[in-house]
């Protein structure tokens, strides 16, 4: 991948698709992790207004410090970038309250409810501010195994990195300067008490999902791992297809 230029296409692209919308710039969710330091990094390149958020909900403080240095140093280099700290925990916890016993003791529908609330407060925030929400997945994530949250961090106006590969954003992230501490983080999607890393959840590191998704070949003559790494590929791709998918319209047309 020739970084410089894939770079300065994502910039250009960005650039022009704010000043067709009429926006006054771009809001972008900071969790630490390489994705999001990369997409508001390439933001903050287009000159344009670029609001960053950290908002921690029983935050690791590992990410949460990540967060931090990330937004530091994209301050110290662009002036026209803006943070803000919106903690959430005791908004969650408020939800917490709220919702039937049975709800808040499944752990998955409470992780997701973590990411939808921070999609809220994105789109809060940047409506108030004339800010377009800005996605963070990549393609493995958005295309592959369907690792984001429906209406969470899949609820964006638009998605600059996400026909980039894993490999491709950290690539790109070394390029683009981002702060080291987070281009070596294991990735996590920072909805879990306990910490969880990607690769905890799905049973797979990113380059083996890679590897899954362009796989076209004979299956016979694959490892024990690769064949079990192609059964995970294969099982998220499948159950995830309705985040993956445009929603059902049921068509009367024909009536």
């Amino acid at each position: 991948m020739n970084s410089e230029k894939v770079s300065n296409h994502i910039i250009s692209w960005l650039d022009s698709y704010i000043e067709k919308s009429g926006a006054k710039g771009f809001i972008v969710g900071i969790s630490g992790g390489v994705d999001s330091a990369l997409t508001s990094t390439l933001c903050a390149k287009t000159g344009k207004k670029t609001l960053i958020m950290t908002m921690p909900i029983r935050q690791t403080s590992a990410e949460y410090d990540r967060a931090i240095e990330h937004i530091n140093d994209l301050k110290s280099k662009f002036p026209n970038v803006e943070s803000l700290d919106i903690e959430l925990t005791s908004v969650f916890e408020s939800i917490e309250s709220t919702f039937p016993k049975d709800t808040v003791e499944n752990t998955l529908a409470m992780a997701n409810t973590r990411s939808r609330l921070r999609m809220l407060t994105l789109y809060g925030i940047g409506q108030a501010n004339s800010c377009l929400v800005v996605g963070t997945g990549n393609k493995i994530e958005d295309f592959g195994v369907g690792f984001f949250t429906k209406y969470g961090d899949g609820g964006v106006d638009l998605s600059p990195i996400a026909d980039l590969t894993k490999t491709q954003v950290w690539e790109l992230a070394r390029y683009n300067n981002v702060v080291e501490s987070i281009v070596t983080a294991k990735p996590t999607d920072g909805l879990w008490d306990d910490g969880k890393s990607d690769e905890d959840i799905i049973g797979a590191t990113y380059p083996e999902l890679e590897w899954a998704m362009d796989f076209q070949g004979e299956e016979s003559m694959l490892t024990e791992r690769q064949l079990e790494v192609l059964k995970i590929y294969r099982r998220l791709n499948a159950i995830n297809q309705h985040k993956m998918n445009p929603i059902p319209v049921c068509l009367i047309t024909d009536l």
